[in-house]
């Protein structure tokens, strides 16, 4: 009865995992959170926006590097919209650092760009 019980509770969360959508992961290394985000950070920054990329030009970058939470993140909001709620979350946890990206638009047409972007700054390539 124990090992049903195991069973069923492993078949729900792999089916909660199988709706969420695919997220970023870099190889584990020693790499802490932040050292990842901040490397995102700054290849999201020259290569989404400093470079006038078109597919990124409605956003603007804010990021959130310095946490009390154990968790840097940056996000993409709507520029010059009063709303300012996230469209894109991509934050970093641990020692090996986790690496996750979430929200709306990880749900669009730029979802498979940003999670190759995302893991090739995190890997500490600096091409765009």
């Amino acid at each position: 009865m124990r090992r049903l019980a195991i069973s069923v509770i492993l078949l729900a969360a792999a089916g909660l995992v199988a709706c969420k959508p695919e997220a970023p992961r870099p190889p584990a290394g020693g790499q802490s959170a932040l050292d990842i985000m901040e490397k995102v950070a700054v290849g999201a920054n020259r290569c989404w926006f400093k470079s006038g990329d078109p597919a990124f030009k409605a956003y603007s970058l804010a990021p959130e590097l310095t946490s009390f939470s154990g968790r840097p993140r940056i996000l993409l909001v709507r520029k010059g919209s009063a709303d300012i709620r996230p469209l894109l979350v991509v934050q970093a946890e641990g020692r090996p650092a986790r690496l996750d990206a979430f929200g709306p638009m990880m749900n669009e047409s730029l979802a498979p760009r940003i999670r190759q972007d995302v893991v090739r700054w995190a890997q500490g390539e600096k091409a765009c």
